[in-house]
């Protein structure tokens, strides 16, 4: 059985849950799936400071105590995430960026590898294709590896050809979702190759071991490897990541 959890940005019990809802049980259908709806308004997460103590020293230096371990530890333990979102102002909420901000340690050092993650964006007109895309970049810089998502129409008060449009879009997302959450981690795309040499790289020649990033790699041993979990790279690959490793040090120079 596969694990999947919700995070869940609106404050409302509305469009957004409703979606996630019917997410939910397409998901079903295909599996057996235990599901857990996580409400980021029910989670005390305080705005970041911006004091670069979590990168530098390590997240358990943070100087504030409140829920952010309790959702790293629910996202560790879960075998795929969808983010959902209303579109604020053209962008996810503000619990939802809140959140991402408190995990920003987590994009020096990635670690939620083996997991899928989706997105799921409602709206009422405009702008949810770019909110979809940043959802799933973000995850992909935590580790995941990503499924398409989609963009839903919440207009109030709806037709039911929208409704309609809804469910096909839904039920889409859904089988996306579940065939990357039944999938072996795959290969990285030569963006995600380029990102993991670049940064092993420059950091290699720019910091030391006094760095709390500078000691994570040097742990999992990723300065010595093609990439952060084992894989088959391939011949291409290979010579396009050592090509990434001397612009690399071109760049840090």
């Amino acid at each position: 059985m596969k694990k999947v959890i919700a995070l869940i940005g609106s404050q409302q019990k509305r469009g957004t849950y409703d979606a996630v809802l019917k997410f939910g049980n397409y998901l079903k259908s295909y599996g057996e799936i235990e599901f857990e709806y996580i409400f980021l308004h029910d989670y005390n997460l305080e705005y970041c400071r911006g004091c670069k103590l979590c990168f530098d020293k390590g997240e358990e230096y943070c100087p504030l105590k409140d829920d952010r371990d309790i959702l790293i530890d629910k996202i560790s333990h879960s075998d795929g995430v969808i983010f959902a979102s209303p579109n604020y102002s053209f962008h996810i909420s503000a619990r939802m960026k809140n959140m991402f901000d408190r995990l920003a340690f987590i994009f020096h050092r990635p670690r939620f590898f083996g997991k899928a993650c989706t997105a799921i964006v409602t709206q009422g007109i405009y702008g949810g294709n770019k909110i979809v895309k940043y959802l799933n970049a973000m995850g992909e810089n935590l580790g995941f590896h990503a499924a398409k998502g989609c963009v839903l129409a919440t207009l109030e008060p709806g037709t039911e050809a929208m409704r309609r449009k809804n469910d096909r879009r839904i039920k889409k997302a859904a089988s996306a979702f579940y065939k990357e959450l039944m999938r072996t981690t795959p290969s990285p795309s030569i963006f995600r190759l380029m990102l993991f040499r670049l940064s092993r790289t420059s950091m290699s020649v720019m910091i030391d071991e006094a760095y709390r990033d500078f000691r994570y790699y040097q742990e999992k041993g990723w300065f010595k490897s093609d990439y952060y979990y084992e894989t088959s790279l391939g011949p291409v690959k290979k010579a396009v990541g050592h090509f990434f490793d001397f612009l690399g040090r071109k760049m840090s120079a």
